[in-house]
């Protein structure tokens, strides 16, 4: 018989992030009776991340929602063909193709002025201090600070390559657009929420809406778990 039920969601972070980057978000998701977990993958390699999300889905109630920040929308591109992911919910996120890598699809558009601003240091690539400005500079300064004293550096030759599976070609998707990006193009954004036919939004931040639009944030992964509400017992 038919049931409702609340998905649970699975929060995916993108480079120079963890899990503490959605804290703004996830207390109200759980308010509203979702099951919720951030997937704490160690940004090494895509199938490492990938298979940290997987083991992340066997810990919450199936159906699931994955939500994929910046690099995180690669992994959520490829982990998202689990038949325990009902949904995805893409935040200035990468989302390549099959014939894509995240470094390839970053290259068909103008290189952001993050980049300007990290270091490559013992096999992986930090954020230096004066380019959080470039990361979340609509957040006040301490939580820039904030923001920056919790980066973590991926692995310099991750997004070489991608793990497999497109996701976005079969399970419904959303995007939230972030117009004052400067770490994730917003027309890179926009081109890949076309291409994937996602319900969009767009909304004027920095690339870490969760952090300086929560509010937003909440209301798109309800969307995208009220259209996946109904599981089969």
């Amino acid at each position: 018989m038919a049931t409702q039920t609340k998905p649970s969601i699975v929060f995916v972070h993108g480079i120079w992030a963890d899990g503490s980057c959605c804290n703004k978000v996830i207390p109200t998701l759980q308010a509203e009776g979702h099951q919720v977990m951030t997937a704490q993958h160690a940004l090494d390699t895509p199938e490492g991340d990938v298979a940290t999300v997987i083991r992340t889905l066997g810990r919450v109630n199936s159906p699931a929602i994955l939500v994929g920040h910046s690099y995180g929308g690669s992994v959520i591109t490829a982990a998202g063909t689990d038949p325990r992911v009902a949904g995805l919910v893409y935040i200035a996120a990468l989302a390549p193709d099959e014939t894509e890598t995240s470094q390839s699809q970053q290259d068909q558009f103008p290189t952001t002025d993050v980049f300007a601003h990290i270091e490559v240091a013992d096999g992986r690539i930090w954020m230096l201090p004066d380019g959080v400005e470039c990361f979340a500079g609509d957040l006040p300064e301490q939580e820039q600070k904030l923001v920056w004293a919790a980066h973590n550096a991926p692995a310099a030759d991750l997004f070489g390559h991608n793990a497999d599976g497109v996701a976005w070609k079969s399970k419904p998707s959303w995007y939230i657009v972030a117009t004052s990006d400067r770490t994730v193009h917003p027309e890179l954004q926009r081109s890949v929420a076309k291409r994937m036919g996602a319900t969009t939004y767009e909304v004027d931040s920095s690339h870490v809406p969760m952090l300086s639009n929560p509010s937003l944030v909440i209301d798109v992964i309800r969307a995208a778990a009220a259209v996946q509400g109904t599981a089969a017992d």
